[in-house]
């Protein structure tokens, strides 16, 4: 039997795709406070389901990749924020929220290595301008 031959379902809708339809968001809404004929107080208490807020790091990963990219760090990190950018996109928050902590490691990284790198060269200018003053007094 060839794959062209064969049916999408065995049962009584076969030969026939399967159709897709969006799932709504789920809403619970219980209405109680508003005053009722019998004299009963109601109140309403409505619970809406969010997305999970995942920070991705991407105007550090910049800052980083401009500033401080010692190593290249900055610019692996901001791919790494892209990346996370995009999962959240696609609505992979965990695949997201993976990404977003490789970038943040990346990025507290490059941050410190280059702060570490302009402490260095800073101390190094000033022990060669002292140095240079003396030989030349």
């Amino acid at each position: 039997m060839s794959c062209s031959s064969q049916p999408f379902f065995n049962g009584p809708h076969r030969g026939v795709p399967p159709t897709y339809e969006r799932l709504q968001e789920e809403h619970e809404v219980a209405v109680l406070g508003a005053p009722q004929p019998s004299g009963a107080v109601t109140s309403t208490v409505i619970n809406i389901r969010g997305e999970t807020v995942v920070p991705d790091h991407v105007i550090w990963s910049l800052f980083n990749t401009v500033f401080f990219n010692p190593c290249c760090l900055g610019f692996v990190a901001f791919a790494y924020s892209v990346k996370s950018r995009d999962r959240k996109m696609v609505g992979d928050v965990i695949g997201a929220q993976s990404y977003a902590s490789t970038a943040k490691c990346l990025n507290i990284s490059a941050l410190v290595v280059g702060l570490l790198v302009i402490v260095a060269v800073i101390t190094a200018v000033i022990v060669l301008v002292v140095s240079a003053r003396r030989h030349i007094i």
